[in-house]
C-alpha cells in the first residue's frame, strides 16, 4: 500500500518516533510516506535524522520527508496526526505560573481549570487552519487523528467548525486498564474486558470482567488499597472508586485537577497526591517534566540517534491507538479501541454536541461506535461540569469574546472552588496579556484588559504552590539513569 501520512508538530520527537515506528509494525504500510511538519526547522531535522536511521537500518522503502510549511506537508495525505503543543514551553509556564498566584494548584493544566482553557484558546485558531489546509489540498475525505490536547476542546473545533473528519486519540484508558488487570492479579491485560465511557480523562470504567467474571466495586477496591504501589500513589483515585463506585481512567494528578473537592487548600493537596513521580499530583508536575525532557534530548541526542538503528519490533508495537486504527481502515482486520467523536446518542446521559471518548470497532467502513451507554449518575454530573465549561471555552476561542472566556474559567470546578469572580476576572486578563502573541482572536481585547490591570486593586501572590519541584539539571537527570540502572 502506499499512502501519505502527514505529522503536525512531528517535532515532538519522543512521541513522532513511537507513532513512526508503531505503523511501520504493520507489514503493508512499508511504501507510506511520511511527511514531517512543526514550525523548528532543528527540531524537524533532529526527529527526520532520527526516523531516517530507522528506515536505513531496517532496509524499507519508506520515505521521510521535513518540511515547515505545513500545507506542503499535508498536500495529497490519506491521514494527518496532531501532536502541536501552541506556544510551546513558553505559554505553558504562563498556563501555571499565573494561576498559582490566584491560588490555583494545577498539576497539569491541559484539559480543564486556568491553565486548560487558555490551551485551548491557543490551540483552536491553529487547529482551524489545519482543518482549512486538509480540506483544500489533503487527499479527498482525509481523516484528522488529534493527539494534541485538550482533547474535548480540539476535536469540538475541528468536527463543528473545521468541518474535518476528526477522531481524538488517548491512552488513558489503556493505562487504567493495565493497573486495573495487575491489582486483579492477571497475567496480561488480554485476560480483561470492560466498557469504558465519559469524556477525555473522565472516562470510567463502568464495567469490568476478569476471564469472564464480573467484577466489582467492593472487589476493586480492596485490591487497590493491598497494592503495594497504587495504594499510596491513587489515594485520591481510590477515594473518587469508593465514593462513585467506578474507577477513573485518569492519573491521580489529572484527576485531581477536574474536581472541586482535593486541590482547593494546599494541606488537602498533600494529603491527596504522592511525589514519587510527577504524574501523581506534584504542583506544576508535568511542566517540569516536559521541561526536563526536551533539555535531556537536546543534550543526549547522538545516543537517541544511535539507538534508532535498531530492528523494528512488532512485539513491541505499542497500544497507542494510530496504528491500529490506520491498519483496520486500510486492510480490514478489526480493531476494538476507545475514541472521541462527537456524542450523538453514543452516551444518553451527557449532551449531544459533546465530545465524548468510548468504545468503538474500526473496520473499512470507519469507526463505529457503540451506542445507548449510560453512565451511573455521579460520573455524569461530574463530566456535565467540564462539558459545560468545554463548550463555553470553544465558543469564546472561536469568536474571541474575552467575556465568555472568563465564564468558561468561572464555571471550572476547581477555579471555583479556589477563587472569587474577581479574582477570576483579573486572572484571565492577566493570562490574555501574558500570551496575547498567541491568542490573534483577542487582539482588540488586549489593550483594555491591560487598562483593567493597570488599575486593579485586587492582591495576589507569588507561590509556587502546594507541592513544587525544582527542574533538574542534566547532570542530575544523568546521575539518576544511572543509579537506577545499578539498582537494576
Amino acid at each position: 500500500m502506499s499512502f501519505k501520512i502527514a505529522i503536525i508538530g512531528a517535532g515532538s520527537v519522543g512521541f513522532t518516533k513511537k507513532l513512526f515506528t508503531d505503523i511501520l509494525c504493520v507489514p503493508e504500510f512499508r511504501d507510506v510516506e511520511f511527511a514531517l511538519t512543526d514550525l523548528s526547522e532543528r527540531n524537524l531535522q533532529m526527529i527526520k535524522s532520527i526516523l531516517d536511521r530507522v528506515v536505513e537500518f531496517n532496509r524499507l522503502p519508506t520515505k521521510v520527508t521535513a518540511m515547515t510549511d505545513r500545507r506542503a506537508a499535508l498536500e495529497g495525505a490519506r491521514y494527518i496526526i496532531s501532536c502541536v503543543r501552541v506556544g510551546g514551553l513558553e505559554a505553558y509556564a504562563d498556563d501555571i505560573r499565573i494561576p498559582l498566584k490566584y491560588g490555583i494548584d494545577q498539576c497539569v493544566g491541559d484539559t480543564i481549570c486556568a491553565g486548560g482553557i487558555l490551551y485551548g484558546q491557543r490551540n483552536i485558531p491553529v487547529i482551524l487552519d489545519f482543518c482549512k489546509d486538509i480540506l483544500e489540498v489533503a487527499e479527498p475525505g482525509a481523516k484528522f487523528l488529534n493527539y494534541a490536547n485538550p482533547m474535548a476542546m480540539n476535536t469540538w473545533a475541528a468536527i463543528e467548525y473545521g468541518r474535518v473528519d476528526t477522531v481524538g486519540l488517548c491512552h488513558g484508558v489503556q493505562h487504567g486498564a493495565d493497573q486495573i488487570a495487575e491489582v486483579l492479579g492477571a497475567k496480561s491485560r488480554t485476560e480483561l474486558d470492560y466498557v469504558c465511557s465519559g469524556i477525555n480523562h473522565q472516562t470510567w470504567f463502568i464495567d469490568l470482567r476478569l476471564n469472564g467474571r464480573k467484577i466489582g466495586k467492593d472487589e476493586l477496591v480492596a485490591a487497590f488499597e493491598v497494592h503495594p504501589v497504587y495504594s499510596q500513589q491513587e489515594k485520591l483515585r481510590i477515594d473518587v472508586l469508593k465514593r462513585f463506585g467506578v474507577y477513573s481512567t485518569e492519573s491521580n494528578g489529572h484527576l485531581s485537577e477536574y474536581l472541586p473537592w482535593y486541590r482547593k487548600r494546599p494541606d488537602e493537596i498533600t494529603r491527596w497526591i504522592d511525589m514519587s513521580d510527577w504524574i501523581h499530583g506534584e504542583t506544576g508536575g508535568y511542566l517540569r517534566y516536559s521541561t526536563e525532557t526536551r533539555n535531556w534530548f537536546e543534550t543526549e541526542f547522538p545516543q537517541f540517534l544511535e539507538s534508532a538503528a535498531r530492528p523494528i519490533d512488532p512485539a513491541k508495537r505499542s497500544n497507542e491507538h494510530a496504528s491500529h486504527i490506520l491498519e483496520a481502515l486500510e486492510t480490514n482486520r478489526v480493531y476494538r479501541g476507545h475514541f472521541n467523536v462527537k456524542n450523538n446518542g453514543i452516551i444518553t446521559n451527557l449532551p449531544q454536541d459533546a465530545i465524548v471518548e468510548s468504545p468503538g470497532f474500526v473496520d473499512r467502513f470507519g469507526i463505529n461506535m457503540a451506542s445507548g451507554i449510560t453512565l451511573p449518575e455521579a460520573c455524569a454530573a461530574t463530566c456535565i461540569s467540564s462539558i459545560n465549561v468545554q463548550r463555553m471555552s470553544v465558543h469564546a476561542a472561536i469568536s474571541g469574546d474575552i467575556d465568555l472566556l472568563k465564564l468558561a474559567v468561572l464555571h471550572d470546578p476547581l477555579v471555583g472552588a479556589v477563587s472569587t469572580p474577581e479574582e477570576v476576572w483579573q486572572m484571565v486578563d492577566e493570562m490574555v496579556v501574558a500570551q496575547a502573541r498567541w491568542l490573534p482572536q483577542y487582539a482588540d481585547a488586549v489593550p483594555a484588559a491591560k487598562e483593567r490591570l493597570s488599575k486593579s486593586r485586587i492582591k495576589t501572590r507569588e507561590w509556587a504552590g502546594a507541592a513544587r519541584r525544582d527542574v533538574r539539571s542534566i547532570e542530575e537527570l544523568r546521575a539518576e539513569k544511572t543509579a537506577l540502572k545499578q539498582a537494576v
